[in-house]
């Protein structure tokens, strides 16, 4: 068992946030993980000197205390001081208004006092990295409130967001509004978003529960390197949303391992927007993770290498719902993390992509990371970061469970009597939404009329 030490690792070039229950949530797991792998490299406790503070910058906001206080009383408490948490007690009651208007205002002058706190300690600061959940109140509409901050205080920095969204049985009934509404923001102010989908998340967690249960031993999972649980085990009773949330830490985990650790070829956070997004509003990035597990009997052959590679684009691993190979590709990262040698990368690109309808235009857009070290229990592991149209079926099902709502404009009045929210921004969301939908099935449409490459000219030497 590893100890934490009020020693600072990670990232001196990036501004993390978390806001609302959610967000805190994810973000208390992924410092812990993140911990835990850093302890596993540096057996000693010996830190590299580059791998400076992550956790200075941080900042924690919540418009209730419970998530928070846990995260003060638990094993970080060490790692945070008092500034760099922002709270209320009563809540924003599943109401994006609340969030973005009422508290958005009353908080304002205190969070950009803190980011500019926490972004002075970089050296030289890259991006912000806002985590936050969409069916609330305090992570959709404060969330996206701070957004817009950030945009405004630092227009030249990148910022990227993940985005929890709510399952269709989500209990929050007012989560389409918020997620509506939200949605807007992201698409004026993001600069890149990575979606979760609930629903996902949950598919993900159950099918590995029912393999460490099985009973086969083909599919038993070896205990300490199962993602979805906190002690890296699937027998310990949990919280409802441990092993859910564990997935998007890993998610976070991957993308800032370039960051935190060497390797041949590593990936600075603000070149994922650089070299996915080729349109502006098309910022939404599916995320897909590999291995999810490992098998406890080592006599079982793991994995081979190209396998985790097949694995990534297929539907079963997205975090989202989707199947990114039967919609159109605009570009590709891949960010790998273990012993695998860039001759293995280029050899398994030019292996998927006949199978992959990219866009004419843009039939070379993959991009590349390398990091040395795995993680826990796994000798090496891939995410994938896919700028695909088959995002455009989840933001078309929340736009029909919006609708549904606001067709009877029920619940409404609760958000109307928020100062500083009128009726117009629903049908403005509304609207925004649907342009965004629009755009993706235009691109979708090009699928068809997709076109081989030109021969390269030969220059004459």
């Amino acid at each position: 068992m590893y100890q934490y030490t009020p020693l600072f690792i990670i990232i001196n070039n990036n501004v993390a946030l978390t806001v609302g229950q959610c967000g805190n949530q994810v973000g208390c797991r992924f410092w812990d993980l993140a911990l835990r792998e850093h302890a596993h490299v540096n057996k000693k406790g010996i830190y590299d000197e580059a791998l400076s503070s992550f956790f200075r910058n941080a900042v924690l906001v919540d418009m209730e205390e419970g998530v928070v206080n846990e995260i003060l009383q638990g094993p970080l408490r060490d790692v945070f001081d008092s500034t760099q948490l922002i709270t209320d007690v009563s809540g924003s009651g599943n109401n994006w208004a609340v969030g973005h208007w009422t508290y958005g205002s009353m908080y304002r002058d205190r969070i950009v006092e803190q980011v500019r706190r926490v972004a002075e300690q970089c050296d030289c600061l890259q991006s912000f990295f806002l985590i936050h959940s969409m069916g609330g109140g305090t992570g959709s509409g404060l969330g996206t409130f701070v957004l817009k901050l950030l945009e405004e205080e630092f227009p030249e920095v990148c910022r990227l967001v993940t985005s929890v969204y709510p399952s269709a049985e989500d209990d929050v009934i007012t989560s389409p509004y918020n997620s509506v509404l939200a949605m807007r923001e992201l698409t004026d102010h993001a600069d890149c978003v990575f979606p979760v989908e609930n629903q996902s998340l949950v598919e993900i967690v159950n099918k590995i529960r029912h393999m460490a249960h099985s009973g086969k031993p083909s599919t038993a999972i070896k205990m300490d390197s199962t993602i979805i649980s906190s002690q890296g085990g699937v027998s310990r009773v949990e919280k409802p949303f441990d092993g859910m949330n564990n997935i998007v830490a890993n998610l976070l985990l991957n993308i800032t391992s370039s960051a935190r650790f060497e390797g041949s070829l590593n990936m600075d956070l603000n070149e994922i927007s650089m070299n996915l997004v080729p349109f502006p509003r098309l910022h939404y990035l599916v995320s897909s993770l590999t291995p999810l597990y490992t098998l406890a009997d080592v006599s079982i052959p793991t994995r081979r290498l190209d396998q985790m590679f097949t694995d990534a684009f297929s539907k079963d691993h997205q975090l989202i719902r989707a199947d990114p190979k039967h919609s159109l590709y605009l570009a590709c990262a891949l960010m790998v993390r273990g012993n695998v040698q860039v001759s293995d990368l280029r050899r398994n690109i030019e292996r998927l992509k006949p199978t992959l309808p990219f866009i004419s235009w843009n039939q070379e857009g993959w991009k590349t990371s390398l990091c040395s070290v795995a993680p826990v229990g796994h000798t090496h592991s891939l995410l994938a970061l896919a700028n695909n149209t088959c995002v455009r079926p989840t933001f078309v099902e929340l736009r029909e469970r919006f609708t549904k709502l606001y067709r009877k404009k029920a619940h409404l009045h609760h958000y109307l009597h928020v100062d500083g929210m009128e009726q117009a921004c629903f049908g403005e969301a509304l609207s925004s939404l649907s342009s965004l939908i629009e755009e993706y099935s235009q691109l979708d449409a090009a699928k068809g009329r997709l076109t081989p490459d030109v021969p390269r000219l030969s220059v004459a030497k």
